[in-house]
């Protein structure tokens, strides 16, 4: 996966790769689903994930949904605009809204992720 390409997890994270780490969202279609998101739990910076473990909490008016990393790495950056607006996850969930950065512990970890193409013919989205 060469830095700037999109995949997608199974569970609607979206991940774009940045050099050595990626940036990390919920899909266009996870925020539509949730409806409106009132509360971003972030996780703690430098904080080490396995790939599929609890990462973070989103709760929305509808219900509350655990976000999993959708790689191994650590946690460099989180998005601190959305302590204040959470409502960023919706109005703009592949830019403004998105909630992590991690560093890459294994980058072949990326080649199991979905492509874009692959992501909607799953979602229907």
């Amino acid at each position: 996966m060469a830095s700037g390409e999109l995949r997608f997890t199974k569970t609607h994270e979206w991940v774009l790769a940045e050099g050595d780490s990626v940036r990390v969202g919920l899909s266009d279609h996870a925020q539509h689903e949730l409806g409106d998101i009132v509360f971003v739990e972030l996780p703690a910076v430098w904080r080490a994930l396995k790939a599929g473990e609890v990462v973070a909490t989103v709760e929305s008016v509808k219900s509350v949904s655990e976000m999993y990393a959708p790689v191994s790495g650590t946690v460099t950056d989180v998005n601190g605009a959305l302590e204040g607006n959470p409502g960023l996850v919706n109005s703009d969930p592949m830019g403004a809204g998105w909630i992590l950065r991690m560093s890459l512990a294994d980058r072949a970890e990326l080649g199991a992720l979905l492509t874009p193409e692959a992501y909607e013919k799953e979602t229907g989205a």
